[in-house]
């Protein structure tokens, strides 16, 4: 039996190819592997969501470690090698299922507790992902996540930088993120075409209400829906408000209505979302 970071042999052996269109590249990298699994900060007897489990590179390393592994894989022809190439090796479960489309709140409930969730994302919809699980709060304790370079310096982007956006403010609603570690092409099979990153994303203690961190989202959403129109044009679009109601809206969170979504703190869009009526 090949080692899960062997790829290219256990590829090569079932026959299969990595599915471009999936976004398939697969860790390989030892050393990388032992450092995300790490970062999970799980130990023994402790549950961990896997996303995008693969051949089961670093679902091995985090069953080494002795967590309860949870992988979700939704490739059928990648389900088999996985469950070859882990058979024995720890407490593992596998759901096969599309990582996009998961009920997090659900997968808490049977977990017993907030989760803490890894993987190496499929760069297409990756940010999808990271939505997600910022949406899921507070079912989502903790994450460690491969993901491109670019993609990581959006999540942790103040305010005003090149990189800020709306994945930006959605994220960090939720979460504190930082980036752990870059990885470049070669720890992957076959290599990408671009570096990527490690991020860690830690639940917030301070977060708004569901009601208030609805609004939160709605605001940001309409914010950058027009990333060059002013904020008062860009809320007036994005909300389906008059223009007045929105400078309105503005001006009891004391914000200039000329200004720009980008330039906002969280701090000051949570502003304009407590002064929306109700």
């Amino acid at each position: 039996m090949s080692s899960p970071t062997d790829a290219k042999a256990l590829l090569s052996r079932a026959g299969l190819k990595a599915k471009k269109s999936w976004g398939q590249n697969f860790l390989k990298d030892e050393s990388v592997l032992t450092r995300i699994a790490a970062a999970t900060k799980v130990g023994p007897g402790e549950p961990i969501l896997e996303l995008g489990a693969g051949m089961g590179a670093l679902t091995h390393h985090l069953l080494t470690r002795g967590a309860k592994v949870v992988a979700v894989e939704r490739d059928r022809e990648m389900v088999p090698l996985l469950r070859e190439n882990l058979a024995g090796v720890g407490d593992l479960t596998i759901l096969e299922a599309n990582a996009a489309e998961l009920d997090y709140a659900e997968l808490a409930r049977q977990s017993g507790g907030p989760l803490t969730v890894a993987g190496n994302l499929p760069y297409q919809i990756s940010s999808r992902i990271i939505v997600s699980l910022a949406d899921a709060q507070p079912h989502v304790a903790r994450a460690v996540l491969m993901v491109q370079r670019e993609v990581a310096e959006r999540l942790v982007a103040p305010a005003g930088s090149r990189t800020y956006g709306l994945l930006s403010v959605l994220v960090q609603r939720a979460f504190d993120a930082s980036i752990v570690f870059e990885v470049p092409p070669g720890a992957f099979h076959p290599p990408p075409k671009v570096h990527s990153a490690v991020v860690t994303l830690a639940l917030k203690h301070d977060r708004l209400p569901a009601e208030l961190d609805a609004k939160l989202v709605a605001v940001a959403r309409a914010g950058f829906s027009a990333r060059r129109k002013t904020l008062k044009n860009s809320l007036a679009g994005g909300l389906g408000t008059s223009s007045a109601e929105a400078d309105a809206i503005l001006t009891r969170a004391g914000i200039e209505p000329q200004r720009r979504a980008e330039t906002l703190s969280l701090l000051e869009l949570t502003r304009i979302a407590e002064a929306l009526p109700p």
